[in-house]
């Protein structure tokens, strides 16, 4: 119903502008009703708190991300050894366009999910995929050896370390709300510089 539908989009639109400014744990659910211009009642009739509320606007959003993520490293991993070293940067890149592109379309869901979030289930989000990033560099690390490459062993800290910094690194590009032109050239700049390193610690060569 159309009335209905106006009502929800009041309330969402003065929630995300409520958690915007003040962040999930600071953000008053009084103040988001009174700026709707909808009853308490009203609101508990489309969420039942303020988290589900924070859900609303996120969730699908954070959701795809990480399956895009995820998808992409299952898919990869089903690949012979050779063919992962050779496809590794082809892949990466085409994953990170695919995140670019998503972002940059709900970039106000990102905003909230990388500077609102703390106190909600979302607060994670980034080091859900740190930990699936540490996890597939153990993976690519035991194929290499598989193949009979002589793999350094490399302190646990520091692949978490350089995980941590790639997705901050990215997630940079919301927090500094570049425009979508400029976050394409300094990801591909970003993404060079990772893939060195790993070059390097790995004594392997990427591509063909």
């Amino acid at each position: 119903m159309p009335e209905e539908r106006n009502t929800l989009d009041r309330i969402l639109c003065s929630a995300k502008k409520e958690f915007m400014e003040k962040g999930f744990l600071n953000a008053s659910l009084r103040s988001i009703v009174k700026n709707a211009g909808v009853t308490t009642g009203a609101f508990y009739r489309y969420y039942d708190s303020k988290e589900s509320l924070f859900a609303a606007l996120v969730d699908e959003q954070a959701s795809y991300i990480l399956a895009l993520f995820n998808h992409t490293i299952d898919d990869f991993e089903k690949l012979p050894g050779e063919q992962q070293t050779e496809k590794m940067i082809d892949t990466s890149s085409f994953c990170l366009e695919q995140m670019v592109d998503y972002i940059y379309e709900h970039f106000d869901a990102f905003k909230l999910l990388i500077q609102s979030a703390e106190g909600t289930a979302y607060a994670d989000f980034i080091h859900q995929l740190v930990v699936r990033e540490v996890e597939s560099t153990y993976t690519y690390m035991q194929t290499l050896k598989d193949m009979g490459c002589k793999v350094e062993p490399l302190n646990k800290n520091l692949i978490h370390i350089i995980a941590s910094g790639l997705f901050s690194g990215i997630f940079e590009l919301v927090i500094h709300d570049m425009p979508k032109e400029e976050a394409l050239e300094y990801l591909s700049q970003f993404q060079r510089f990772y893939s060195a390193g790993w070059s390097e610690l790995l004594n392997v060569k990427f591509g063909k």
